[in-house]
């Protein structure tokens, strides 16, 4: 199964610590924020992933293409590139990565629609964001998913106001509110499940469309989008606070998401 990272946006609430890298590549703990995500993924089994790359997207090709590098110690003579040695064996390279040029300026939406062609033999396939971490199961959040006969589930989870708002009657989603003036429920997480419906049926061909605001409120309308109720802590990276925060429980030996 493949899963779909959205990388592309710009971070402007987080510009002081991500005009120089795309917010997915800010490091915790010496490792971009991506890389974590993609973790919480593989623990679960989960490792063939499709990037879609906006904003610097060529500084996440870079890492990747010199991942090896990048992540382990190392010895080389000076001009002489057959002579690099690598000392540790990357826990990764398992991994398939697709990096795939959605745009700078699409909205998530869009995005979604511009991996189609890398998404054809799914029958579901996941889909996050950049940004955020949990230590979220994914089994069982996938689990529930295919039971649902649903065409998508949402993570739900309980932090801030400032985000999109899910009303939930059972395992299914009534309502979602982009931008509430007051959260007393679940938020939109990321960590969803779509099924192939979606792209044919609700993700626009044409049309830049976000997928919070347009896509999954018209398959919300037509009752088709299940929420997992997360029980655990999630936290995502939209203000220079949120990335100190991160950066403080990793190195405190306190990052409740590093289940591998």
């Amino acid at each position: 199964m493949k899963i779909v990272i959205l990388c592309g946006g710009q971070g402007t609430r987080i510009r002081e610590v991500s005009d120089m890298l795309p917010k997915p590549m800010l490091p915790v703990g010496g490792k971009p924020m991506l890389w974590h995500i993609m973790k919480i993924y593989a623990h679960y089994g989960f490792n063939d992933f499709v990037l879609c790359l906006g904003y610097k997207g060529w500084l996440i090709k870079e890492f990747f293409l010199n991942y090896q590098a990048q992540t382990s110690d190392l010895s080389l003579r000076l001009g002489d590139k057959n002579s690099i040695q690598y000392y540790a064996k990357s826990g990764e390279s398992d991994w398939r990565v697709t990096l795939v040029d959605t745009g700078d300026e699409s909205q998530t939406g869009e995005r979604l629609a511009r991996v189609k062609s890398y998404l054809r033999e799914e029958e579901v396939f996941g889909v996050t964001y950049g940004d955020g971490v949990a230590d979220i199961n994914i089994r069982q959040s996938l689990n529930q998913h295919r039971k649902s006969k649903l065409a998508a589930t949402v993570t739900g989870v309980k932090p801030l106001g400032r985000f999109g708002e899910i009303t939930a009657q059972g395992n299914k989603i009534v309502s979602f509110d982009e931008k509430p003036h007051v959260s007393s429920g679940l938020i939109n997480g990321g960590f969803m499940f779509l099924n192939q419906s979606v792209l044919n049926k609700y993700i626009g061909k044409k049309v830049n469309e976000s997928l919070e605001k347009d896509v999954l409120p018209r398959m919300i309308k037509a009752g088709v989008v299940g929420v997992y109720k997360h029980p655990g802590e999630w936290q995502c990276v939209d203000t220079p606070r949120e990335y100190s925060l991160l950066n403080h429980l990793w190195d405190h030996n306190q990052a409740f998401w590093k289940i591998w």
